[in-house]
């Protein structure tokens, strides 16, 4: 059979430039390469660095879905449609609001892992005796999760395809997030697994992407001793309770730790409780940051703003707040209720929902009403505070007191955020994975 794999194109937000788009493979869809390229013939488009192509009849496409992107996702699926092809729709939406789904505008709903649902799909196809709906019936243990094709990729399209996950899922159930929803799982893969994919993308510098690299502190020391002697340079995703086990801090640093990803979402303790993110103590905040600063690892904080207990003030407040504790990046979202989230069952129930339309679904709109503020005042607050973080002056201003990690933090904040538009442009000119590579160079030798 010929089975084509589609992702969909994400909208930028207004702070984006292109490299958003071509920031990392498709891991998911280069899963269900790897489990179905054996006994049949693939292809995989990223609608985000490539065009689609409608003049093939696919036997099977599938389509990966996320909330903003399920608009397009059914355009796609319509035009393939009208071919003849049988359309499978799964991925992250799918699998936390399936229900939300409108009829008949996918001939297959994939909910839960590609490794439970996807071999039953095309057997059942081959038979002529497909259904409508497929569930992952029992959660994956972590010797059955496949590895990505990571030889499938177009490498010159990404500036990292130095990407691995070490685990599914996140054991915390905060209101705003997917993991909130029932279907999602958290479980750690097998450490000789996550080796072979270490070895499979070719490269010292790793960027782990998992939800929370740390939610299994035990699994994770275990993991950080096994990789020492690979003297990688990695980045990944933790919880902030991360930063009080010394222990761990120690083993991030000597294998190779470069930068953590940490949800503070507010410095407000209201807005925090409002949602459920039981493992972030604002009082805790600073002391985490100074444990974290003095190991010589980097903070990529990320800020929800129009929490209940946010006011126009907020944004002011968290600045002074980024600046005072020298943030080396930081990343800014408005708050957005996906359907099938806490976050969203709560909202609905209220009234609060303003539209429907999922292409905005993105954390660049409002498409809720606000408690604390008007919704204006929150998307201009949103605005503005990016700008301000990434102004000359700021950037200054939050320059790391470690000198080990100023290469990479002013690579980042001036090649990426401040002049991202002429950085896209010479990733253009020479490839994203090339200017990718020379980066990583610049911050490990200035």
């Amino acid at each position: 059979m010929l089975i084509k794999l589609i992702q969909p194109k994400m909208y930028r937000r207004p702070m984006d430039t292109d490299i958003k788009l071509h920031m990392a493979p498709p891991l998911g869809l280069l899963t269900i390469v790897n489990l179905v390229r054996k006994e049949h013939q693939v292809q995989l488009e990223n609608e985000n660095i490539q065009q689609i192509h409608y003049d093939d009849t696919p036997d099977i496409v599938g389509i990966s879905v996320t909330v903003d992107t399920l608009p397009r996702a059914i355009e796609i699926s319509r035009r393939f449609r009208e071919k003849g092809c049988i359309v499978v729709a799964g991925g992250i939406h799918i699998t936390t609001a399936y229900d939300t789904i409108p009829e008949n505008v996918f001939d297959v709903l994939c909910i839960g892992a590609a490794e439970g649902t996807w071999p039953q799909i095309i057997k059942d196809f081959q038979e002529n005796n497909l259904k409508p709906v497929y569930r992952c019936q029992k959660a994956l243990e972590g010797n059955q999760i496949v590895s990505p094709a990571y030889d499938f990729l177009k490498k010159g399209e990404y500036l990292y395809c130095h990407v691995v996950h070490t685990s599914r899922g996140c054991p915390f159930r905060c209101d705003f997030c997917y993991n909130s929803a029932k279907a999602h799982q958290y479980v750690n893969r097998n450490i000789e697994d996550v080796l072979a994919d270490i070895k499979a993308v070719r490269s010292r510098h790793i960027m782990f992407i998992d939800d929370n690299f740390a939610g299994n502190p035990k699994w994770t020391k275990r993991f950080l001793k096994e990789i020492m002697p690979l003297h990688l340079k990695w980045r990944a995703a933790v919880s902030i309770n991360t930063a009080f086990d010394e222990e761990m801090l120690d083993l991030m640093k000597e294998s190779g730790c470069q930068s953590l990803f940490i949800g503070f979402e507010s410095i407000n303790p209201e807005s925090v409780r409002g949602v459920h993110k039981v493992q972030n103590h604002t009082q805790e905040y600073e002391k985490a940051i100074r444990a974290i600063h003095e190991k010589g690892i980097m903070i990529n904080a990320s800020f929800v703003f129009g929490l209940d207990g946010d006011s126009p003030e907020t944004f002011r407040t968290t600045l002074d707040w980024i600046v005072k504790n020298k943030i080396e990046t930081v990343t800014s979202h408005i708050l957005t209720p996906y359907p099938g989230t806490a976050l969203y069952d709560r909202m609905k129930a209220e009234g609060r929902i303003l539209t429907e339309d999922l292409s905005l679904y993105n954390t660049a709109h409002v498409v809720y009403q606000p408690k604390g503020m008007t919704k204006q005042e929150l998307y201009q607050g949103y605005l503005w505070i990016y700008k301000q973080i990434y102004s000359l002056k700021n950037i200054i201003r939050r320059c790391p007191e470690s000198k080990s990690v100023r290469a990479s933090y002013f690579t980042f904040n001036f090649l990426y955020r401040k002049y991202g538009k002429f950085t896209d442009k010479l990733c253009r000119a020479l490839s994203y994975e090339k200017i990718g590579s020379i980066a990583e160079r610049i911050a490990k030798s200035i």
